[in-house]
């Protein structure tokens, strides 16, 4: 019911930027965080950065500085904006939200995924 399609990533020199996105469609009634993650060969998926409906957001300590997250509610978008990228950023980056399909108390909310985008940075 919820899709999650993410779009940016790409192969850049370190030093450089990529700007990611993610776009939710289907039926649902709200969306509540919004985040990347981020898993690289061999490691660990990982939080990199979220952001609630209310515009606050996080990010892990090695990306802080560099990485800025931010969402469009009216959209049902969330962007990454990378800078500085490092070798150490290599990986695939996945979009999730957490989201409530139906407007009644009893339905929490569920984490949905997308497919992943690859993003490759070269020293």
């Amino acid at each position: 019911q919820v899709q999650l399609v993410e779009s940016g990533g790409g192969s850049v020199q370190a030093g450089g930027s990529l700007r990611l996105s993610c776009a939710a469609s289907g039926s649902f009634f709200h969306i509540n965080s919004m985040g990347w993650h981020r898993q690289a060969p061999g490691k660990q998926r990982e939080l990199v950065a979220v952001i609630t409906s209310g515009g606050n957001a996080d990010y892990v300590d090695s990306v802080k500085g560099r990485f800025t997250i931010s969402r469009d509610n009216a959209k049902n978008t969330v962007d990454l904006q990378m800078n500085s990228l490092k070798p150490e950023d290599t990986a695939v980056y996945y979009c999730n939200a957490e989201v409530k399909v139906l407007p009644y108390v009893s339905q929490g909310y569920s984490v949905n995924w997308g497919e992943g985008t690859l993003v490759t940075v070269s020293s």
